[in-house]
């Protein structure tokens, strides 16, 4: 039974890296003593050792250790074999690069499925959806495929924002490109605000945080979800 946060950062303003999430994470990763880290997505560009110490200095606030998936000669050993995953946030076109190009997405679905305790941010929630599609980010690679994991039936725009009232920037609001995504594509979108997350349990998925969630479905008006409701797609 899949057992999941599926975040929209790893940071909210004003508090350090997954600080407003450990007493979530405390529980949702009771018992783990080691943490296997995907650090792929390299948040800056900065290397997989340093990625894998920021993730190792939150986890030590709760007495669980990390260790890079890079750190491993077998990228899917490690994955078979760890006691809890946690991809972090960063740039998704890199991130699903490199998931293929050490061809793991089948096995890190596949330990998702049967009840690894998973956490993502960012980079690592989006690939949770049924593809990358609705990533934020710049194409700075050219992955071999947009699909990704598909652990929950929609896809995830983190950091959603909402239009600015009175604003004067002239591009797209994400609404704007979830809607332009709709024209080609009806696979729903969430749009995740900062400071909220999915709680996965089996096939219930659940909005948790401050926050609303908003809803994307083709040729259908857009919803609001409110934080302990469901998400039904």
């Amino acid at each position: 039974m899949k057992k999941m946060i599926i975040a929209s950062t790893s940071t909210v303003f004003g508090s350090g890296y997954l600080e407003y999430l450990l007493p979530i994470l405390q529980e949702h990763f009771k018992d783990v003593k080691t943490l296997l880290f995907i650090p792929y997505a390299r948040p800056g560009g900065i290397s997989y050792d340093a990625y894998t110490s920021i993730a190792k200095k939150a986890f030590t606030k709760i007495n669980i250790d990390v260790k890079g998936i890079h750190e491993y000669e077998d990228a899917k050993e490690a994955i078979l074999n760890a006691e809890a995953i946690f991809t972090g946030g960063g740039n998704t076109f890199e991130l699903v690069n490199q998931i293929y190009k050490n061809d793991i997405l089948t096995v890190l679905k596949d330990v998702l499925e049967i009840g690894t305790p998973y956490l993502g941010t960012s980079a690592g929630s989006n690939i949770c959806g049924v593809n990358m599609m609705n990533t934020n980010d710049m194409p700075i690679v050219y992955p071999p495929s947009f699909t990704t994991l598909g652990c929950i039936p929609f896809n995830i725009n983190a950091h959603y924002l909402d239009p600015i009232d009175g604003s004067k920037h002239m591009g797209e609001t994400r609404e704007t490109r979830i809607k332009e995504f709709h024209v080609f594509n009806d696979t729903a979108v969430l749009g995740l605000r900062e400071g909220s997350w999915l709680s996965v349990e089996g096939d219930k998925i659940t909005l948790q945080g401050k926050f609303t969630a908003r809803l994307f479905k083709q040729n259908t008006q857009p919803i609001e979800l409110e934080s302990g409701e469901v998400v039904n797609c």
